[in-house]
């Protein structure tokens, strides 16, 4: 998708949306999958209900959860800006804002988490929030309620009061008991219970409606496309896209299909989301400190993994939770930095990150006239024979843990992630996938959109048909 506005731009959109999002974004809540009847939410989870949509739980009383995760965007955030402003709204966010669909099912982080495909060796998993710090959805909420560029209240006793003078605290004292808001701490805690029942409760956050669910499950309308069924193969190919070998498509520890997560965590290399990728309209504000490096596991938000002095080399730094597919398709952010804005960008970005880095790297020096570069990379040209600052958002001390599994790396399945891989695919040679090949498995993504609608007359021709 392509990047919508400017940050200072959208300050005032995102408080336009902040003042409405309760409206007929809390009515398709509940709402499910098309066609069934959604079960009757217990009092938690529609106490739960209440504060996702409630404003009053901001510092500034102008934005609730669903500002960042809407559910008309499959609970993601409602633009294509890389990271999302707060209730202060000159205070912007760190990270991309992830989605909320398919999260109940998420094991609490380990070091060592068992792989869901009974193979790979364990690693690290599991946990919410890019690093995993969370260890429920319950906890989880807790985290946006009280960060200064999220939702920005000072204390827990603000939130809780917010509760207490809201039109659904008689409602939290049913669900929670006589006196559940009388401490500040509990009531907190059962804040997060309650949308953690709602996430868990409410069909619309688990939707299983793709045209993805009704091929696995060979139900009518299920039927893929040649292409899509193409780019399938892609998915799952060790050779080319080997998507697989971590958006984990199987059955997994608590019984649910298609996931396309294994829970682990990987180092891509993503760029720097910062002032030295040309016409950037949304740089991360705190990347302006060249000092300043978000590097998942190790840091600086998540601190049990933080290196003892920054260059010593971390298994653990630059490592980012592997997402959910589920939807991929309809959102307008990529990665955890938000650097890329389109599926095309980011496939393009695995494909050729080691052959041809001066696409998605700043570089300096070389000698002659610029070449220009594809219309989907980063950087708009390249000097011959100019230094690419590859990994530019890693210290160069922390850059041994950046994955070079296929189609990153040699070509050989080599996997660096925990620091033992092999070097990385040499640049000029040949990507992993053909151009047609990104093609089909951008339309076997597409697949993954929940809401899907069976034609009363399929299509006959087009990209994703052929």
């Amino acid at each position: 998708m392509a990047r919508q506005f400017p940050m200072g731009v959208f300050a005032v959109l995102l408080l336009a949306l902040a003042a409405c999002d309760s409206g007929t974004a809390a009515d398709s809540a509940g709402a499910g999958t098309a066609g069934s009847t959604a079960p009757t939410l217990s009092l938690k989870a529609q106490v739960g209900q209440k504060a996702f949509f409630d404003r009053n739980l901001s510092g500034g009383r102008n934005m609730s959860c669903s500002s960042c995760h809407d559910p008309q965007y499959a609970y993601g955030p409602p633009n294509s800006l890389a990271v999302q402003l707060g209730s202060d709204p000159a205070q912007a966010g760190m990270r991309a804002v992830p989605s909320l669909r398919y999260r109940e099912s998420t094991p609490p982080y380990d070091d060592n988490a068992a792989n869901p495909d009974g193979v790979t060796l364990a690693s690290p998993g599991g946990g919410f929030m890019w690093d995993g710090r969370a260890p429920t959805m319950a906890a989880q909420v807790a985290l946006p309620l009280l960060n200064p560029v999220e939702m920005n209240n000072a204390s827990k006793a603000d939130v809780v009061q917010a509760v207490r003078n809201g039109k659904y605290a008689d409602l939290f004292l049913q669900a929670f008991g006589t006196g559940a808001l009388d401490d500040t701490d509990t009531a907190f805690d059962d804040i997060g219970l309650a949308i953690q029942a709602f996430e868990n409760e409410d069909l619309s956050f688990h939707p299983y409606s793709s045209k993805y669910d009704l091929y696995i499950y060979n139900k009518i309308g299920g039927t893929l496309t040649a292409a899509e069924l193409r780019g399938q193969l892609v998915f799952h190919s060790s050779a080319t896209g080997n998507c697989s070998a971590c958006h984990y498509t199987g059955v997994n520890f608590a019984g649910n299909q298609g996931l396309m997560t294994d829970f682990t965590y990987q180092a891509l290399g993503a760029p720097r989301n910062d002032r030295s990728i040309p016409g950037n309209p949304d740089p991360i504000p705190a990347n302006d400190d060249p000092a300043y490096y978000d590097m998942g596991l190790c840091g600086p938000q998540r601190t049990d993994h933080t290196p003892a002095q920054l260059g010593t080399p971390d298994p653990y730094c630059g490592q980012f939770k592997v997402p959910v597919l589920r939807n991929v398709a309809t959102r307008g952010a990529f990665f955890h930095n938000g650097v890329f804005h389109s599926l095309s960008q980011v496939l393009h970005f695995y494909n050729t990150r080691d052959t041809n880095p001066e696409y998605w790297y700043p570089a300096s020096g070389g000698a002659g006239a610029p070449l220009e570069n594809p219309g989907w990379a980063l950087q708009p040209a390249y000097v011959p024979g100019a230094t690419v600052a590859k990994f530019n958002d890693l210290p160069a001390g922390e850059q041994g843990s950046v994955d070079e599994e296929v189609p990153l790396g040699t070509g050989d399945g080599g996997d660096n992630t925990l620091g033992g891989g092999t070097a990385p695919r040499a640049a000029g040679s040949m990507p992993a996938m053909t151009e047609q090949q990104i093609g089909d498995l951008i339309c076997f993504l597409d697949t993954l959109s929940d809401g899907y609608q069976v034609p009363d007359t399929p299509p006959a021709g087009g990209t994703c048909v052929d």
